[in-house]
């Protein structure tokens, strides 16, 4: 009979811990999801888009760090193709924090819809992204492979980032 021994370092390697979740499809575009009874698209204004989608990333990032710990960096895609389409990335501070949000998250609901977690290796989203959805120069539009991250306004960036300054 052969007993294997493994070092703490080994075992932690092998369960590939990560910093990142993925929130998959939580994201819903009033852009992308917005018809009338008879079919028709139904006008959402940039500013009304904006304001939805600062709401959300608020909820959605206050809620992580109260319940779980710091978030280091969130990130919402705004691709159309079902692996990418709604997806919200959040990266913690600590490995154990992210684990902790995907077991209590995968017993939860979000907007009627339950809520599908599950450890992502993505730590640097720079490398994810879209360099030509950047410039506003991306041919594949929202089908693209690459992430297409939807920005945050800039004081809602400063509001949720900034208070880590003021600590």
């Amino acid at each position: 009979m052969l007993f294997l021994f493994l070092s703490p370092l080994i075992v932690k390697l092998l369960r590939f811990v990560f910093q990142t979740i993925a929130l998959l499809n939580i994201y819903r575009n009033p852009q992308n999801s917005s018809q009338s009874a008879d079919g028709l698209r139904c006008a959402v204004s940039d500013v009304e888009m904006q304001e939805h989608y600062d709401e959300f990333f608020e909820e959605v990032f206050t809620e992580m760090e109260e319940k779980y710990g710091e978030v280091e960096e969130m990130n919402v895609c705004d691709n159309l193709g079902d692996h990418l389409v709604g997806n919200v990335y959040v990266k913690f501070r600590r490995e154990e924090d992210a684990e902790k949000a995907v077991i209590d998250l995968n017993n939860r609901w979000f907007n009627g819809q339950p809520i599908h977690a599950e450890l992502s290796p993505v730590t640097d989203f720079r490398e994810a992204c879209c360099r030509q959805y950047e410039m506003g120069e991306c041919t594949r539009g929202g089908f693209c492979n690459f992430m297409h991250l939807k920005p945050i306004s800039r004081e809602l960036r400063r509001e949720l980032y900034g208070r880590r300054r003021k600590k």
